[in-house]
């Protein structure tokens, strides 16, 4: 598949963007529609009406139910079409097989699945369109009357297929009119390189420690290996993924958008409920707003909010995948969320250095969860990390990949940062180190077999 190498983004977006810049302001959402409608279809041809119902039954659906917002029984007959229609797309795409296997395990039956691909992205435009008719609803948006600005919403290609999460209350007055300015354009650029280095400079390389620690097979590896293994996949994940939402933000300022910040330096947390604040903080916000909080959030005591963070979670881990793995994922997060409301967050916040130790280690297993997807696979795993065991020899990984991991460490820190943000007057020095950095990935994946995007599968 095409979207498996981001060399398909360099083939499409100078096309895209001198498209884009040259059409008459009037004509700006429509351009970007039928972009983002080539774009997607390029790698999901097969899933193209798809994406045109879904735009046509939700840009009805807001119609609807804003006619009829003083009939409540007729407008929440609207919703629900709406939350059917798109809670039955996910259901089947992602979920139908996984439930047939269920049925079959309990039962003892022999029922086929269906051979299905998941659409890319599906996880995230449902999500995005739902908040939309939710929003309706509840009257705290006027639905979009122009059926071409409300496609260019759902269709968005720089976020379309992997985030961050945008909801129409984020965008709603740049999809009516938005300016292009140089300064922001400049903006764009320079995080859509940033981005660029950290998946294809950090995130590739760190990831192929982990690659390897899988081919090695985990009954053969050694205790330290498995650190540095689980390590590196934490590493990974959150550069493979940050790095496309700072792309796909970048982008967006470039066609005169303002996409929400989806990560803010998760791993320097302190606690676990910290680290879910700052980690792909569009997913978080879209659950408290559109469940936790329905459902009561912390208002109706403690034994409610516990069952509140339970289904949020639940629902958290179910949305990553239809495996028990993220399940179990999520539910591991949501003990650790519950306990430290039940106190224990105000003994971290005592204690600084045991906070950040005690948030770290608890996130590898978390990830140890996520990323080995069959129990026996985690059981040996886990094992591994806290009952000592020898095995393939540990210091050739570290003296291969120590480098990439003293970088993703450092880049994992507000440090960089920082400095980066000191030279703002010396542009100059900006410039050299963006081309270089822009220079370097480009030729990375021309060269390069191994580059992979993580939350593509989500």
């Amino acid at each position: 598949m095409i979207f498996s190498s981001i060399l398909f983004i360099f083939r499409f977006l100078p096309i895209a963007l001198i498209i884009y810049y040259i059409t008459p302001q009037k004509y700006k959402n429509l351009i970007l529609t039928l972009l983002s409608l080539v774009f997607y279809s390029w790698g999901e041809g097969k899933y193209f009406l798809i994406m045109i119902a879904s735009i046509i039954i939700d840009y009805t659906a807001g119609r609807l139910i804003y006619r009829y917002k003083n009939e409540i029984k007729k407008k929440t007959i609207v919703l629900c079409i709406s939350l059917v229609f798109n809670l039955g797309l996910l259901f089947f795409f992602k979920y139908f097989n996984f439930f047939i296997d269920n049925i079959n395990n309990i039962f003892n039956l022999a029922i086929k699945g269906v051979k299905i691909t998941l659409p890319l992205g599906i996880s995230f435009y449902t999500f995005q369109t739902m908040s939309y008719s939710i929003d309706v609803y509840r009257g705290k948006i006027v639905p979009e009357k122009n059926i071409i600005n409300f496609a260019a919403f759902v269709t968005l290609f720089p976020q379309l297929i992997a985030g961050p999460i945008v909801k129409y209350t984020d965008i709603n007055k740049e999809i009516s009119r938005r300016v292009i300015t140089k300064d922001n354009v400049e903006v764009g650029i320079e995080k859509f390189i940033l981005g660029l280095g950290r998946k294809v400079l950090i995130a590739n390389n760190i990831g192929m420690l982990w690659t390897e620690v899988e081919g090695i097979g985990f009954e053969n590896i050694s205790t330290p290996l498995a650190w540095l293994g689980i390590i590196s996949f934490g590493l990974q994940i959150y550069f493979d993924f940050s790095g496309y939402s700072l792309m796909a933000i970048g982008l967006g300022k470039m066609l005169g958008f303002n996409f929400p910040e989806n990560f803010n330096y998760p791993y320097i947390s302190r606690s676990i409920s910290e680290f879910w604040r700052r980690w792909h903080i569009t997913l978080g916000s879209w659950f408290k707003e559109y469940v936790y909080i329905p459902l009561g959030g912390n208002r109706k005591g403690k034994v409610r909010v516990t069952f509140n963070l339970f289904i949020v979670w639940a629902l958290t881990g179910l949305w990553h995948g239809a495996s028990y793995n993220f399940l179990l994922w999520g539910l591991f997060f949501f003990l650790l969320i519950s306990i430290e409301k039940l106190g224990l967050i105000n003994f971290l916040n005592k204690h600084r250095v045991f906070s950040h130790i005690y948030t770290i280690v608890l996130l590898l297993i978390g990830w140890t969860l996520f990323a080995i997807t069959d129990f026996n696979g985690i059981c040996e795993y886990l094992s591994k990390l806290f009952l000592y065991s020898n095995g393939e020899e540990w210091i050739y990984y570290l003296r291969n990949y120590g480098v990439s991991l003293i970088i993703a460490i450092i880049f994992s820190l507000p440090l960089v940062s920082m400095f980066y943000k000191k030279i703002d007057n010396f542009k100059w020095i900006k410039t050299i180190i963006l081309m270089g950095i822009f220079i370097i990935s480009v030729a990375y994946l021309v060269d390069a077999t191994y580059n992979p995007f993580l939350y593509f599968r989500f």
